[in-house]
């Protein structure tokens, strides 16, 4: 049996990848609305939940119902919507640019949002929450769609280079969003230092009902733009001049990746902060269980990589508690190794 025909029997279909990963990922969200200075039990979760969604059952007392409702519950359902954009993010980039490593965080998308929201917050004039809270996704995309036109410019496989021109032009992009941020926070007053360091960081302690509702309705119909784009995008892995030659307007297609790529990763950094590594894993774990097509890479994607970010969330509450490891720590800690074993053991398999 052939190595080729060896992997393939041992993909999992999507019919069975995503219930999986959407039942493991339904456990993890109870668990991590349980989870906190109060303790919660499933019950009480599933309790609440279907009293104040449903209406069904009697629910429980005012203080289970605040922690759970206003507290815990768009902490976490922003910790899925974070979770899945990087996660289909990562995968889109990375055959926009036929690059295995690309990834809002690596090349420097991510940067970009960064520098978008600190501009936002340092620069503008003092705002209402509810104002900021428009103009910080809104800076977060700006500064996310400049930095990947930027670098699809200077490293798309047109311009030759592979691998190592990506990995250069991100860093360097990077790096220059990176000090813009840097005379930025150096700029910034104490009050708008203490909200500058949140971006460094990335956590999701801040998430409340209004930001949750005003990043759902981009993050959703980023994500469905991009699955409903699942051919082209099979069809720009093949390279541009087969693509044009297969009838896709590789231009137009290309303009409309980075646009929502920008949006998903602004939308999550302008919340969350930089959280990296799940664009750059995630797809990667897809392709080795469900295989390389992308209509099955990107919603398994979106499945897994809101699962892992709802279960790191939960890890750094109770890591150290009463304090909360931020999150952006926490997921390049697991990360990073991991991804390192990916590589190990893919060297291995290929020899």
């Amino acid at each position: 049996m052939t190595r080729a025909r060896t992997e393939r029997t041992r993909r999992i279909p999507p019919s069975l990848a995503l219930p999986v990963g959407g039942a493991a990922l339904l456990l993890a969200v109870v668990v991590g609305i349980g989870t906190g200075p109060i303790g919660l039990d499933p019950r009480t979760v599933l309790a609440v939940l279907g009293h104040e969604l449903l209406g069904i059952g009697a629910g429980r007392g005012a203080l289970e119902t605040t922690v759970v409702m206003q507290l815990r519950l768009p902490r976490v359902l922003f910790g899925v919507l974070t979770g899945a954009a990087l996660a289909v993010s990562g995968a889109s980039l990375q055959s926009l640019f036929r690059n295995p490593l690309a990834d809002p965080g690596i090349i420097g998308v991510s940067a970009g949002a960064t520098t978008g929201a600190v501009a936002a917050i340092v620069l503008l004039p003092p705002l209402t929450s509810a104002l900021l809270a428009w103009a910080l996704p809104a800076a977060a995309m700006a500064g996310g769609f400049l930095a990947t036109g930027l670098i699809y410019l200077l490293a798309r496989p047109a311009a030759g280079g592979g691998t190592s021109r990506l990995l250069l032009v991100g860093i360097a992009i990077g790096s220059a969003f990176a000090a813009v941020t840097g005379f930025l926070t150096f700029a910034a007053d104490d009050d708008e230092l203490e909200t500058v360091v949140f971006w460094q960081m990335g956590s999701l302690g801040s998430i409340d009902a209004l930001r949750l509702a005003l990043a759902t309705g981009p993050v959703l119909a980023g994500i469905v733009v991009l699955v409903l784009l699942s051919r082209r995008l099979d069809l720009l892995t093949l390279g541009e001049r087969q693509a044009r030659h297969l009838g896709l307007d590789v231009n137009a297609t290309r303009r409309l990746v980075i646009v929502i790529t920008a949006v998903l990763t602004g939308a999550s950094v302008a919340f969350a902060g930089t959280i990296g590594f799940i664009g750059l894993v995630v797809p990667h774990i897809v392709r080795l269980l469900c295989g390389p097509g992308h209509r099955a890479l990107l919603p398994v994607s979106a499945v897994l990589g809101a699962l892992l970010i709802v279960v790191a969330d939960t890890l750094a509450r109770i890591v150290a508690p009463p304090a909360e490891v931020p999150i952006g720590l926490f997921t390049a800690a697991i990360g990073a190794p991991f991804f390192l074993l990916l590589v190990l053991r893919s060297r291995a398999v290929h020899g």
